[in-house]
């Protein structure tokens, strides 16, 4: 039906890949917050455990506690597939005995994979790997990539049909919030609107209330200034 990955930054940013054959992925599977954690609920989803479970990592609980207290709470617990990283950078995973196969989780420093429904164990093999191969990549390209990778190892058994991208960063709103409820090639459709993203929006975000400036950037010079900073500084980059 879905995979995702969940990870952190080097700079402590949470993000969450996800696609899926299932109309709208990033409404309900994705969740995450700015210094707390991520996670991803998908198989049969169980929405309630996003609210849950980003509580009590954001009260200091890792992510094994939090999976095996939502889990033992659920009576559909074997129709889940659930997985979580925490402040820490520590996953934790569960995936029901009733889950539609190939189901199946890997793990690395600062990730997971997590599938059902899926094409082969190489969708979460290749994702994974795409992911630790890319280092170098800005957060956000390199969750992208490594969605990618998983869609060319087969992706889900049904096809394609949404994917969406979540990052958060230093604010209790999200850095980046892309979706693709409904396409042909969803993941390419994401890629473009990633790219749309760095012409203004990217660097706009950085110019609006924060937790450093709480009145944000309130001139348009400066803000059309801090957006050409952003291009010079991609430019430099590449």
């Amino acid at each position: 039906m879905t995979w995702s990955l969940i990870a952190r930054d080097v700079t402590g940013a949470f993000g969450v890949a996800v696609a899926s054959r299932f109309f709208a992925v990033g409404a309900l599977c994705p969740h995450a917050a700015s210094g707390v954690g991520a996670l991803a609920t998908q198989a049969l989803v169980n929405p309630l455990y996003a609210a849950a479970a980003l509580d009590a990592l954001a009260r200091g609980a890792a992510s094994m506690h939090v999976v095996q207290s939502l889990t033992d709470a659920d009576e559909g617990r074997d129709h889940r597939q659930l997985h979580v990283i925490d402040i820490e950078g520590r996953t934790a995973a569960h995936t029901g005995a009733a889950c539609i196969a190939w189901y199946g989780q890997q793990s690395g420093r600062d990730f997971s994979v997590a599938g059902n429904m899926l094409a082969g164990p190489k969708v979460v093999e290749d994702t994974a790997a795409t992911f630790v191969a890319n280092a170098a990549l800005p957060f956000a390209e390199r969750l992208i990539a490594a969605l990618a990778a998983g869609e060319a190892a087969g992706g889900d058994q049904r096809g394609k049909q949404a994917a969406a991208l979540l990052v958060y960063t230093t604010e209790s709103y999200p850095a980046l919030d892309l979706r693709v409820d409904d396409h042909a090639d969803p993941i390419v459709e994401l890629q473009r609107l990633y790219e749309k993203s760095l012409e203004r929006f990217q660097p706009f975000v950085a110019c609006l209330p924060s937790r450093a400036n709480p009145a944000g950037v309130t001139d348009r010079a400066i803000i059309e200034a801090e957006i050409g900073r952003f291009h010079s500084a991609r430019a430099v980059r590449r």
